[in-house]
């Protein structure tokens, strides 16, 4: 019986041709498949990349703020006068800021460092740094310290009978109405921070004491003992002279002798108020450690 032969046969090459062919076929179905995942970026990955970038532009900000209000200086000024930018710059909520104008809104006014803190209620974070720095008009500390001499009924002592304030204790100083624990504490390392009191107005330099409280310390205490400072010439005294008083930093002593250098020295004491940044209500304790001469 004869077999069957098929009606075509393929030769090698053909063969080989076909096999290619299919080939071809198969690599270009994969290209069509994978080639655009290489071109094209994950959803995922954008989203997390802009993601990433806007946390970090939101850290930059806050780091530029903070820069702002740390290298921002804070000179004396009137609280009842705190404007809405003043306030934001002072570490105020619009709450607080908001709260002051309400209250001056009525025609009141702060008076003294615990209005403020009782009408705005700024957080003590806030009120420690700018408290230092409240100025209030004259007649307004003047009725502080009549009110605090009406209230006084002890007889007064003399000089010789009072304790040396550079001498007194912590616990010596809470048997003042009004001083507690920290302001004793207050009182105590602004001294050592001194080297000891020179004068009784020093004691204007303690952060929340009072003018009535202050004028009941002094009752009692007055400086008696310690090394007096050796006042430095304002006309010679070079940057790192000044830098040496408690009330000066670096760039307030070389912007007192730039000024000193630009006007041929300094005549009197009221020309250190022109300077910018000189804290002119600290003049009276400040003079303790100066002296003018030619």
């Amino acid at each position: 019986m004869k077999k069957l032969k098929p009606h075509y046969v393929l030769t090698q090459s053909q063969r080989n041709g076909v096999f290619a062919l299919a080939a071809v076929i198969v690599l270009v179905l994969l290209g069509i498949v994978l080639l655009p995942s290489f071109f094209t970026k994950p959803v995922f990955a954008d989203k997390n990349l802009e993601k990433l970038r806007m946390q970090v532009d939101s850290l930059r900000r806050i780091d530029s703020i903070e820069k702002v209000k740390r290298q921002q200086k804070i000179y004396p000024f009137n609280p009842n006068f705190i404007s809405d930018y003043k306030g934001y710059t002072l570490g105020m909520t619009p709450e607080e800021i908001d709260r002051l104008h309400a209250f001056r809104a009525e025609g009141k006014w702060i008076n003294s460092s615990a209005d403020f803190k009782r009408v705005t209620k700024v957080p003590d974070s806030i009120f420690l740094k700018i408290a230092p720095f409240f100025k209030f008009p004259d007649w307004v500390v003047q009725k502080q310290k009549k009110n605090a001499e009406k209230s006084s009924t002890k007889v007064k002592l003399s000089y010789a009978d009072k304790v040396d304030l550079n001498k007194v204790t912590q616990a010596d100083l809470q048997n003042i109405s009004g001083v507690g624990e920290v302001l004793s504490l207050r009182i105590i390392r602004y001294r050592n921070k001194l080297g000891g009191f020179v004068d009784d107005i020093q004691l204007k330099d303690i952060y929340g004491l009072k003018t009535a409280t202050r004028i009941k310390i002094l009752e009692k205490f007055t400086v008696k003992s310690g090394v007096k400072p050796q006042k430095i010439n304002l006309n010679t005294a070079s940057v790192l002279d000044l830098v040496e008083v408690v009330y000066f930093d670096y760039e307030l002593a070389r912007a007192i002798v730039t000024y000193r250098k630009l006007h041929e020295g300094i005549q009197d004491f009221e020309e250190l108020t022109k300077i910018e940044g000189f804290p002119a209500y600290k003049l009276d304790r400040i003079k303790l450690y100066l002296a003018i001469e030619k």
